[in-house]
């Protein structure tokens, strides 16, 4: 399975449609309702609001519009590391991995607020790669801004990525504060357009405007099973930083920057559960997208194809005996 991914071949969409479906065929075995969570926003609770009449009669919606979030994520995520050069061949392993490791636990293929805030940060990704060497780079900057200020309206944690967004505009760029204020300005355009609208309906209060965050520590049901997933995610994303940092010295400046990016990505999204935190790990699916691409790696780059074929089957018989056998679902 490994080493059709490795290929690129258009065909491998349809097969990593297919495999998607295969290794999640529980989440529309049982469908979850998505319920309003505290740390929401109030543009999530809009969806949920349009989404229930036909959900509650229908509670597939929630499993079909999850499943297609993940595939799409799991699309660009491949496209984006094929388009940049990421890895030495143009392969489908980072969609591979990420439908993959997904599967890990149940609360990855929610419909839920963070599951649309990764698509989001794709998006983000994409236009912090681009603003590299770009000469005239302001409304690339700007729309990167406006796009993290709408995600939390989706969800309030999201805006910890302004630490990311900030320090990767430093790693991309030259420091100009004409575009960091640029990008701080995107960043409080949806809050302008909202203080505006809860003004003129006479809703204004502080509490109402300014977002709720809180820092604390989550916590969260230990068991067996738990501790094989985070085992099975960080095994081959510690491979994956060794062979990144073995073939860096053959990558071009910018490509060596983009790994950075997915670097400083993968270390904020591990603050976001600290904040406004809950008992579950809906939040941590942020994680899987950075963690999917040094999972590619690890799946690309060993010499003996052995062990990533191994690699692949132990995490699919873990998450198929987790799903029918186990806790999971």
């Amino acid at each position: 399975m490994t080493g059709v991914f490795k290929q690129k071949n258009p065909a491998n969409i349809i097969l990593l449609l297919v495999f998607g479906v295969l290794i999640k065929l529980p989440m529309f075995m049982h469908p979850h309702v998505p319920v309003n969570r505290p740390s929401d926003g109030a543009l999530f609770n809009v969806i949920l609001k349009f989404l229930q009449p036909t959900g509650h009669t229908n509670p597939l919606l929630y499993s079909f519009l999850a499943f297609s979030l993940l595939f799409l994520q799991a699309f660009v995520l491949t496209r984006f590391i094929n388009t940049q050069r990421m890895m030495n061949r143009s392969n489908y392993l980072p969609g591979m991995a990420y439908l993959l490791i997904t599967s890990l636990l149940p609360e990855w293929n929610y419909f839920s607020a963070p599951l649309l805030i990764n698509s989001i940060l794709l998006l983000v990704l994409s236009g912090l790669f681009r603003i590299y060497n770009q000469p005239n780079a302001k409304g690339t900057i700007f729309n990167i801004g406006l796009a993290l200020g709408v995600a939390g309206f989706l969800f309030v944690s999201s805006l910890t990525f302004i630490v990311w967004i900030l320090l990767a505009l430093a790693v991309m760029r030259p420091f100009r504060l004409n575009e960091w204020l640029l990008c701080i300005l995107g960043i409080t355009t949806p809050f302008y357009f909202y203080a505006i609208y809860i003004f003129l309906t006479d809703k204004w209060s502080w509490q109402a405007f300014l977002p709720h965050i809180s820092i604390g520590i989550p916590s969260l049901k230990q068991s067996e099973w738990l501790a094989a997933s985070v085992f099975l995610l960080m095994v081959p994303f510690l491979a994956g930083g060794y062979y990144v940092q073995d073939n860096l010295r053959r990558m071009l400046i910018n490509v060596r920057k983009g790994w950075s990016l997915l670097l400083l990505y993968l270390l904020t999204a591990l603050l976001l559960p600290f904040v406004n935190t809950s008992g579950t790990f809906e939040n941590w699916v942020m994680v899987m997208v950075p963690m999917a691409a040094f999972h590619g790696c690890t799946y690309l780059y060993p010499l003996k194809r052995i062990y990533p074929l191994i690699l692949f089957w132990v995490t699919v018989a873990f998450v198929v005996t987790y799903q029918y056998f186990g806790p999971g679902w």
